[in-house]
């Protein structure tokens, strides 16, 4: 063990070294410089995510919307001079939100109009809409305690709120969302006629906020209409269900599922000069909900991931590795890009060696998570000294992006852009993921941040050891 300490003290001492070592005569500090200088003055993130978002707008998987967007986004990757760009086909769900959903309780002969909307891959209610009484749960566990007897016939409202107490709201989130995906296909098993989720979100607003849910292997017979309420109006109905456990909910939608059609990745790439069979990717999600225009998730990591391949250019870096921008469609429904660029790459026996994805909003951005080995970290670390003029501080090992996921083998390096989150659920799948709240300075410093580490990962590379096959103690 004291000789694996030592390498890594050593690789880090090298890395550190490294510093010095020129590209063109430039220094690593001076070409982060020139990244960042260029992403701020003269950046396309932000033109580009103007045009996905108030041209094209929100770019369900399927729709003629994602479709615009992979031509769109096409067309603006030749315009850069790569080496190569082209589209990957992929097969995709396509569902249909339909008519503005419509819902309210009732209380003592009152009406309470209430923002949902159907989460995706809910099927509609019937014609006329669902009502019945409604019983409150925490978690959609506490329905085996309650038993049918108790649920059939019902409506059952998952109340569980993102805890405030969490730093990290993408912890909080991933705490609460088992109940919107799978929360319907649990109370169907007890003769539930529908389900109604509080919003995944950290602010109490009016806006409901979609996400996918799934039937598991549930019979079609057997599924029932799911759909997200605003955090306002859960607090009203939990607060009208303590006066009337009595009450009845009532909610229309006329969502639809349909068969799967093809779409695609958007790939392009400038080819290694010295290592062209080495991959390097950096990508974000073309697809997006509906509700809004997908500014945030993910036109943001679509447009920063673009603009990574223009600043290599633009900064004269020509690199080593085959560096590939890769806009997956269809990760919110179904991560069918992610895969199928995965079971590609595989296929021809690519070697891919890093990946970055971009999906947590454009906010302004702290650092990454890397999933890597630990000596492979200690060597990424040796690089936050080169960030901090940015205020980039967070280099933290933990997970990635969901669609660079399928590539995750024991010789790749996965790695997450990791902005500050504390706005991001205000607008994640609801109708306020629009362009007027994303700040292009913030767009663009991730853009160059994103820059950085890929200058820094292919000039260095992702291997630690050479021609050492284990290190004994």
């Amino acid at each position: 063990m004291n000789k694996y300490l030592k390498l890594v003290s050593k690789i880090v001492l090298i890395t550190f070294l490294m510093f010095s070592i020129s590209v063109k005569g430039q220094s690593d500090e001076e070409i982060l410089k020139s990244v960042y200088t260029k992403s701020l003055t003269n950046g396309k993130s932000y033109e580009w995510l103007d045009y996905l978002s108030n041209t094209i707008g929100g770019r369900l998987s399927g729709s003629t919307n994602a479709e615009l967007a992979v031509q769109y986004t096409k067309k603006e990757l030749e315009k850069l001079d790569l080496d190569k760009v082209w589209l990957q086909p992929v097969m995709v769900p396509k569902w249909v939100r339909g008519e503005k959903e419509m819902a309210y309780f009732e209380t003592s002969g009152i009406l309470n109009k209430v923002n949902i909307c159907a989460l995706g891959g809910s099927i509609a209610t019937p014609e006329k809409g669902t009502k019945a009484q409604v019983i409150e749960v925490a978690t959609y566990k506490a329905l085996e305690a309650l038993g049918e007897e108790n649920i059939k016939g019902k409506i059952v409202f998952i109340n569980r709120a993102l805890q405030p107490e969490l730093i990290n709201t993408f912890q909080a989130y991933g705490g609460c969302s088992v109940e919107r995906y799978a929360g319907a296909a649990e109370a169907a098993k007890y003769g539930a006629v529908g389900t109604i989720v509080r919003s995944l979100s950290s602010r109490q607003d009016d806006y409901p906020h979609t996400g996918s849910m799934s039937y598991g292997d549930l019979p079609v017979a057997q599924r029932i209409p799911s759909a997200a309420i605003s955090t306002n109006d859960a607090v009203k109905l939990s607060e009208a269900l303590k006066k009337d456990k009595n009450l009845e909910f009532y909610f229309e939608m006329s969502c639809q599922q349909f068969d799967d059609v093809q779409s695609y990745n958007v790939i392009g790439e400038i080819t290694g000069s010295e290592f062209p069979n080495e991959y390097m990717i950096v990508g974000g999600h073309l697809d997006s909900w509906d509700l809004g225009d997908g500014a945030h998730d993910d036109g943001a990591g679509v447009v920063q991931s673009m603009d990574v391949l223009r600043l290599l250019k633009e900064s004269g870096i020509t690199p080593k590795r085959s560096i590939r921008v890769v806009l997956f469609m269809n990760e919110e429904n179904g991560l069918r890009g992610g895969r199928k660029y995965a079971e590609v790459a595989k296929t021809k026996n690519e070697k891919h060696v890093f990946a970055l994805e971009s999906d947590a909003g454009g906010f302004t951005p702290r650092g990454f998570s890397f999933d890597c080995s630990d000596i492979m970290f200690s060597k990424i670390e040796a690089w936050k000294p080169l960030f901090k003029p940015y205020l980039i501080h967070y280099f933290e090992k933990g997970g990635s992006g969901a669609d660079i996921g399928p590539l995750k083998n024991d010789d790749i390096v996965l790695a997450g852009l990791r902005p500050d989150s504390q706005r991001y659920f205000d607008h994640h799948h609801a109708a306020n993921d629009t362009f007027e709240h994303v700040n292009k300075r913030e767009l663009e410093l991730g853009a160059a941040t994103m820059t950085a580490l890929v200058f820094l990962m292919d000039k260095y590379g992702t291997e630690t050891i050479t021609n050492t096959k284990e290190i004994k103690d």
